[in-house]
């Protein structure tokens, strides 16, 4: 017999169920995105040129896949991955020439050092933190010796919680996390933190809290 027991963990599953939900009102609530910030222009520009050009990097948790675009851009070698397969829809449909797939970042279709780059622009925010550290060991493991990791993420100590947002029927809780403590867990996967930048909430654009962006890189060499 069969065992079709569905092992999905409850949070992949409730985030994918809201993500879908909300597509389309979350594309068009932050269409300008990147485009309207400065300073984390900035930062992902520097990240590209830390992977240096053609390299291959994988946008984590793509969502509408601007991110994915704007290093695209840059001339880096983009593909993009979410578990929202109407997230998926709006990325492909804006930037056709670039691959996306469905998957989950905790268990990543892609062989041992695959990638010049990861990114997890805001989408770790879903994570327990109790499953960071596999999180970052997957990360680790697609990431070629010398490549280089990009995370996003608010910072803070309680969650924000989002109930019917867009008036639809679905719920989630956004996590913050404290700069220090990813860098640790980070440090732990066996990363060697490269920057860690840290900017005031844009309160116009809606922000309530700084915004953290970390760069990391797998070492060339394991440490002795």
């Amino acid at each position: 017999m069969t065992d079709t027991t569905d092992t999905t963990p409850g949070f992949v599953t409730a985030t994918r169920t809201f993500y879908d939900a909300v597509a389309e009102d979350y594309a068009e609530q932050f269409r300008d995105g990147i485009t309207a910030k400065p300073l984390d222009r900035a930062v992902l520009t520097a990240y590209a040129e830390l992977v240096g050009p053609g390299g291959r990097v994988a946008d984590l948790g793509c969502g509408p896949g601007r991110t994915t675009g704007f290093l695209a851009a840059l001339g880096l070698e983009m593909s993009g991955v979410d578990l929202s397969e109407s997230m998926l829809a709006i990325a492909r449909r804006e930037n056709p020439g670039i691959p996306f797939a469905q998957g989950s970042m905790l268990d990543l279709d892609l062989p041992d050092g695959a990638l010049a780059g990861v990114v997890s622009y805001y989408s770790s925010i879903h994570t327990p933190v109790e499953e960071l550290p596999a999180l970052f060991t997957e990360f680790y493991r697609v990431l070629a010796p010398g490549g280089h990791l990009l995370l996003g993420f608010q910072v803070g100590d309680e969650p924000r919680h989002y109930d019917r947002p867009w008036g639809r029927p679905v719920a989630i809780d956004f996590e913050r996390r404290r700069p220090e403590r990813m860098a640790a867990l980070l440090t732990a996967a066996g990363f060697a933190m490269v920057s860690r930048t840290v900017r005031e909430p844009d309160t116009e654009g809606g922000e309530a809290v700084p915004q953290a962006l970390l760069i990391a890189r797998r070492p060339a060499r394991p440490h002795a």
